[in-house]
Formats: C-alpha cells, structure tokens, sequence
C-alpha cells in the first residue's frame, strides 16, 4: 500500500499505550514532536471498554479508537488514501511484538516497533523475510542511537579519526528492581519479569540490548563470539537482573556489556567508553549533552552538543533542534528515529527504492540481531560463560 507523494502530515495508529503505559506516551509525543504526524487511530488496549477510555488522553475520537489492533487494521485500510494511518508503532509487552508488527505489515502499514523486536529469535527472522519481501519501512526504536552526539561520535569513528577499534565498554546500570516490585502490582516490573511476556531474559534483554546496540552502532565492528553470565539476584525472581558478557569482534577487538537492575540509586545510566589507536571516547546518556575525546600527551577534548560548532559533524548536526546549551535529551533522540523513518516513507510513497539495512535508523536487521545477542548471551551463561558464535547472517555491515 502506497499514499502516493506526500504532501501532508503522516497519519499514525498505536497499538498498545493505555493508561498506564510509560512508552505509547513516549512514542506518540516524539512522533508528532516535529509536526510530521499526527496520532489518529489506536488500538490501546486488549479491553475495547480501556481502549476507549484511553482515548481521549491521546486526543483520538472514539471512532477510532479500536477494540483490537486486527479491527484498527481492518477499518483503516479501507479509508482513501490520506485519511487512513500511514504506520503503525507497536508499544506493547515484548511477546505480542511479532503478531502486531506483521499483521501490520500484511496489512501494508509502515511499522515503528518497540524493542527487542520480537519474543524470541524465530520470530525476529521470520518478520526479517516479511519486510523484505514488502515495500514497507520497518524501523525499532533503539532510541539512544538518536542522540545528537552518538551520532557525531559514529561518523567520527567510521571515518577513521579514533583509528582502529580495539575496544568497547558498555554498561547500562538500573537499581528499580533491587526489590521483588512485581509482587506489589507494579505494570512495568510485572511483564519484564515474567517469561511468558518477556522472553527468555530479563535485565539482559530489557537493557543490555540497548548497551550492545549502542556499541555496534557507533563503531560498526560485527561481533564474532560472546561468553555470558547472566544472575537472579532477588530470590524468587524468574530472570535474570544482573549480567556481563565479552564480545569478541570480527577484527580482534574485545567489547563488554555489563547490565544491572539492582544496583541501589542507579537510574537509567547507560554509558560506553571506545578505544581506538588514534583516541578514544566516552559518553554517558544521562549526561547526554557532554562527550569526551581523549588522546595520550593531549588535554582532554570536551564536545558538547553545538550545532554550530565547527568541531560537530554533519551527522551530529542534523540531529540537534536547539542552539547550545539548551539540554536535549530523550523525547528528542526517540523523535530522531521516528523523523528518519519518516524519510523513508515519504520515499517509499514517491516510489524511491530506500536503503533496508545500513539507515540511520534501527532496522529490522538491528532487531534480529538484538535477538540473536539475547539467546546466545543465554545459551552461554548456561553453559557456565562457554564462548558461543555470533555470526549471524542479517547482521548490519
């Protein structure tokens, strides 16, 4: 399905994101940020009765807000063309990612997906094969990719100014499940927590994804093997909410990613540090403003976020909204990736072939590849940390 060249604001539909939820008001408000889409349809809940009633923190009208994401799919697409949604953000548990993402996709809507993409590995390569055989965008909102000096530091290093990567420390430090939160009806613990609704990792999959991705991301180096350990700390827990892993990379380097849920007064602190031949850097999302560049005999560099500095690349650049010293931070790097997806689409609609695996936004390859990450971390740390291959053939170059 194509809406022919885009002239106008692009439509979106949610699936997922009823009261309650933290991350459909995170996607709606960063998808209509820049005021090229606006939020028009949902299916917000499981529950037709919360699905309505969700709709008006939204702004949608009760017509269409939906009773279930198949009947939003079913009405939409039968609009004209310019009134119908455009794409579709799935916000919901990770273990109803897949069937949403690809009934969208059968259906011919864009898809932006929550991460990890899928519940298992399977999936992931099974909706691979769908988009590729689609002319749909598929983009996963890995959203610390979209912050203005994660994008600088990636053009920086693909370019050669760090010279060789030979190392890279990424960590992502919680400390919101130090207690058993999921016993005491939290929503957000619950899923997280549970097996059924989460996959087969906790912690390692709801925040060392973001750690690794981060690391592939921004040095472009493809893994070739990891030893894991994962570790239930909270008695009675389901899955793990503590973890470290080794990557060994392709080129000789060596990578760690370490994640934790129950280190006391941590919050969302991912962070990660590159050592290249030439320099190195470090950078730190709750600091995410402020990047250090450091060489040996050399004061340390300081780059902050500075659209018109002359020290920011076109990269960095095009991924700021204010003059310095103005804090960007998350709702503008999720927007990030929602604005480059939005390119594509508009693209797609004009008949432009678009490229499908190295965008400036996470692509599906990105989620299978996260999959890939999460089982073979579990499938060492249960083999006592035994190295294990991570060579996987939809790997982003």
């Amino acid at each position: 399905m194509t809406n022919g060249p885009m002239n106008r604001k692009l439509k979106m539909g949610i699936v997922g994101g009823g009261q309650g939820s933290f991350i459909g008001r995170v996607h709606s408000i960063a998808a209509c940020l820049d005021n090229r889409a606006t939020l028009v349809a949902g299916a917000f809940s499981s529950s037709a009765e919360r699905s309505k009633a969700s709709a008006p923190d939204y702004d949608v009208s009760q017509d269409r807000a939906y009773p279930s994401y198949q009947t939003m799919f079913e009405a939409e697409a039968k609009k004209p063309v310019g009134e119908r949604i455009d794409f579709v953000s799935v916000t919901t548990p990770n273990h109803t990612h897949f069937e949403v993402a690809k009934a969208a996709l059968e259906a011919g809507f864009h898809v932006v997906c929550d991460k990890p993409m899928t519940f298992d590995l399977a999936q992931a390569e099974e909706l691979a094969k769908l988009v590729d055989k689609s002319k749909t965008v598929f983009a996963l909102t890995h959203n610390y990719t979209g912050y203005p000096l994660v994008r600088q530091a990636r053009e920086m290093i693909q370019s050669g100014e760090l010279g060789e990567i030979q190392a890279v420390r990424s960590s992502y430090i919680q400390g919101w499940l130090r207690t058993r939160l999921e016993d005491q009806d939290q929503k957000q613990a619950a899923w997280r927590t549970d097996p059924k609704q989460s996959g087969v990792a906790g912690c390692f999959g709801d925040i060392a994804t973001h750690a690794y991705n981060l690391g592939r991301f921004m040095t472009g180096l493809l893994p070739a093997e990891i030893s894991c350990h994962l570790k239930i700390f909270e008695p009675g827990r389901k899955l793990d909410d503590y973890g470290t892993a080794i990557v060994r990379f392709q080129n000789g380097g060596l990578g760690t990613v370490t994640a934790s849920q129950i280190s006391h007064g941590r919050e969302n602190d991912l962070s990660i540090e590159i050592d290249g031949t030439k320099g190195a850097l470090s950078w730190r999302q709750e600091e995410p403003n402020v990047m250090i560049v450091r060489q040996n005999g050399q004061p340390h560099k300081l780059y902050t976020r500075d659209p018109n500095a002359s020290f920011m690349n076109a990269s960095g650049k095009a991924a700021c909204r204010l003059p310095s010293g103005h804090p960007e931070a998350f709702f503008e790097a999720f927007a990030n990736i929602y604005v480059a997806a939005f390119d594509a689409m508009v693209d797609v609609s004009e008949g432009k072939t678009i490229e499908r695996v190295n965008t400036v936004y996470p692509n599906v390859h990105d989620g299978v590849e996260g999959m890939h990450f999460i089982e073979q971390c579990v499938a060492s740390s249960s083999q006592n940390g035994a190295w294990v291959s991570m060579k996987h053939p939809r790997a982003r170059k």
